[in-house]
Order: structure tokens, then C-alpha cells, then sequence
């Protein structure tokens, strides 16, 4: 009896160990040339690039909050407004916004549901403003932190980034400022923090 458990385990190692071999560069996920610089204080920093107005951003968010639930000591996540266009500036701001007044976990999933599962309009100063003022924020506090040196430095960097990065669209996950990795890259949500899984590995033994 004890064999055959020990033998089960075995093959479950090797199975793991082979699909950890299957994930190649160039095929599941891609090397970021010139590498960008990383602020992790000696972690391994995983960055998950988004827009506010991307549906698939939004039906990625359950399977990214339960990656982060799992203990990784070693793992500094943060999250990246990316900024690809115009229409994108003012959200990249919200986020920002939201870090500033101390309401990131109050905003950033009812922002997301607000605009896909009730087809909120929100994407201006003004109709930002009005989000916020649902949470607590004064009209008046929010326009200070929106146009805040703060934010619009923060801003600009999430910009400089997204380019950087070298990213084609979102949601897109970046691993210690050397690979990056998507769903289309991977094939679905469930293989891309898989792949990260595996990049952050790779990394360890760096």
C-alpha cells in the first residue's frame, strides 16, 4: 500500500515537472529586451497590467485576487494601469487616485463592475468624480488628488511602462522585469499564472 502511494506521488511530481518543462520562450511566454529595472526590494516582482475598460481585465480579476491569496514570501505583486491610448489616461488616474486616498480595495472591483456589469459610462474627470463621491470622497478632494503632482507622475510612469514592457494588450503579466506573459500567450487565465508561477521559479534559482 505504502508503494503504490509513494509510487502516485512520484508521478504526480514528474507530471508536474513536465508540464513546467512545456512552458518555452518565445511560445508561452516572452523575454523583455532591454530588461526593465524592478523596485521589489530583493523580492521577485510580478506585475499585472490592466485597463479599467477591458472586460477581459475584469473577468481576470478572480482568478488574479485568488493567486494573491496564496502565500509567496519571496513575491512582490502590484498592479499597473496600463496606458495605451488617450481613453486610457483618466482610469490610469482613478487608480492612482483611489492609492492615494487609502481606497484601492473599495474602488478598483466596483470600478471594474460598475462599467461591465452595469454599463456605468465612466470615463472622464467628471464621471470619475461621481464614482468616488459613492465611496465617501468629496468633489473637491477627488479633483485635488486627480490633478495632483502625485498622480500625474504616477501616471506618466504607468505610460513609460506599458511601453517598456513591450506589451501588445492587457491583461498582461510581467515577471521581474524580464518576461511577460498573457493569455494568448499561454492559452487561458488558469496557464498564464502557471507560466508566472514557473517564471518566478526560473527566478529563484537565478
Amino acid at each position: 500500500m505504502l508503494r503504490n502511494i509513494i509510487g502516485a506521488l512520484l508521478i504526480a511530481v514528474s507530471v508536474g515537472a513536465n508540464a513546467a518543462e512545456n512552458y518555452k520562450e518565445g511560445e508561452n511566454y516572452e523575454l523583455i529586451k532591454p530588461e526593465v529595472t524592478t523596485h521589489a526590494d530583493g523580492k521577485i516582482e510580478v506585475v499585472e497590467v490592466f485597463w479599467y475598460g477591458c472586460q477581459h481585465c475584469y473577468a481576470f480579476e478572480p482568478y488574479i485576487n485568488k493567486w494573491q491569496e496564496e502565500t509567496r514570501d519571496n513575491v512582490a505583486f502590484r498592479r499597473l494601469p496600463g496606458v495605451f491610448a488617450g481613453n486610457w489616461v483618466p482610469h490610469a488616474r482613478a487608480f492612482y487616485v483611489a492609492e492615494a486616498l487609502g481606497l484601492s480595495d473599495k474602488i478598483h472591483t466596483p470600478l471594474f463592475a460598475a462599467i461591465h456589469d452595469l454599463g456605468e459610462k465612466i470615463g472622464d474627470e467628471d464621471t470619475l468624480a461621481t464614482f468616488f463621491a459613492k465611496y465617501g470622497v468629496s468633489d473637491a478632494d477627488f479633483r485635488e488628488a486627480y490633478n495632483s503632482f502625485s498622480v500625474d507622475s504616477k501616471t506618466r510612469q504607468a505610460m513609460t511602462s506599458s511601453k517598456e514592457y513591450g506589451i501588445s494588450g492587457v491583461p498582461s503579466m510581467i515577471v521581474n522585469g524580464k518576461y511577460r506573459t498573457s493569455a494568448r500567450l499561454s492559452g487561458s487565465f488558469e496557464e498564464m499564472l502557471k507560466v508566472v508561477d514557473f517564471l518566478v521559479a526560473k527566478e529563484n534559482t537565478q
